[in-house]
């Protein structure tokens, strides 16, 4: 398969708008990396650079340690599997999968046989004589997917691939493209909006914002380390507390914000030796547990709770947090503290 090496990457485009910005990252062979990020963050900006679709307007890309800034597409040997399924109407499935293959000039033995093996891969041989109308959103996904397969490329290239899926299917759809990967060993260069996603699809996370990287890191870490506020938010449902540290009942800490996951907040029926007294405005049942909103000296923070175990709107409770360890400290910049 592939590595990946962007160096000092920009892309501007006419009227100086910025949209990916002194970008450096190096993807392993057989890594799957997520980039996430929201609307125009740059995050299609990258995967149409590393694609050729883009020319930078400064720095380098390496595939495979061969540079191939200025290469077409053609000469990068990648995949690309798009949001939109982009299948041929007038083909049936069978002739979707191996178009790419007949473009490449392989002849019609060898077409049928990888077509063959990317359907039964894909659990979709009993759809390879039907058109696209006539499969659903997720068996054209496959199909989709199937194509990029058949090339055997080095790299593959995901663009918020399964966006247009509903939510069951979409988490289904996950689960077979993390067991695809396990199986092939493939480089996967991964563009999605959702967290969940990423969360549970990486290897490591790439997080952008208006075009640069804000931390490049494995899940766990960015959930449980994150390098500043943008981070500490973009991640987590319902997002962290970010609150001053007299809120959380310690008014002579550095830190210009604190922050705590719901998880880390404990709310108690009476006063205990570190709490605060908070009123309770909001309860959410969100199927195994519930989502707890206070109001604490004008202030609102959420606490994740058992089901069976929420007090009621309007409430008085004291809360407390967990455990010291499990706080974040960030600076009046945003950027994360390394002692909490």
């Amino acid at each position: 398969m592939a590595s990946v090496s962007l160096v000092d990457v920009e892309k501007r485009y006419r009227g100086g708008v910025l949209a990916v910005s002194e970008l450096s990252l190096t993807i392993a062979d057989g890594e799957l990396v997520s980039l996430v990020g929201p609307s125009g963050c740059g995050k299609s900006t990258v995967l149409s650079l590393l694609a050729g679709l883009e020319t930078p307007s400064a720095g380098r890309i390496l595939i495979d340690g061969r540079d191939v800034t200025g290469s077409p597409p053609a000469e990068r040997d990648v995949a690309m599997v798009f949001q939109s399924y982009a299948l041929y109407p007038h083909l049936d499935v069978a002739g979707n999968l191996a178009f790419p293959l007949k473009l490449a000039g392989l002849g019609r033995a060898e077409r049928e046989g990888r077509v063959r093996e990317v359907a039964q891969m894909l659990g979709i041989e009993a759809l390879l004589e039907r058109k696209p109308a006539a499969l659903s959103g997720g068996q054209r996904q496959r199909v989709a997917l199937g194509r990029a397969l058949v090339r055997r490329p080095k790299l593959f290239l995901f663009d918020e691939p399964l966006s247009n899926l509903d939510a069951g299917l979409r988490a289904q759809m996950r689960s077979e493209l993390k067991r695809l990967h396990a199986r092939l060993g493939a480089t996967f260069v991964y563009v999605t909006h959702d967290q969940v996603e990423a969360m549970s699809l990486s290897d490591r996370v790439v997080v952008m914002r208006e075009g640069r990287v804000q931390q490049v890191a494995p899940p766990a870490v960015l959930y449980g380390k994150p390098a500043n506020t943008f981070v500490a938010n973009f991640f987590g449902d319902p997002r962290i507390n970010l609150v001053p540290p007299r809120i959380l009942g310690r008014p002579e800490h550095p830190a210009a914000l604190l922050g705590v996951r719901p998880e880390e907040l404990e709310l108690l029926a009476q006063d205990a030796p570190g709490t605060q007294p908070a009123r309770v405005e909001l309860v959410e049942a969100v199927g195994p547990e519930s989502w707890v909103t206070v109001e604490l000296d004008g202030s609102r923070l959420t606490a994740r709770v058992a089901p069976g175990s929420e007090p009621s709107p309007g409430e008085q409770v004291w809360m407390r947090v967990r455990e010291e360890s499990r706080l974040h400290a960030f600076d009046a910049r945003g950027e994360r503290l390394e002692t909490p």
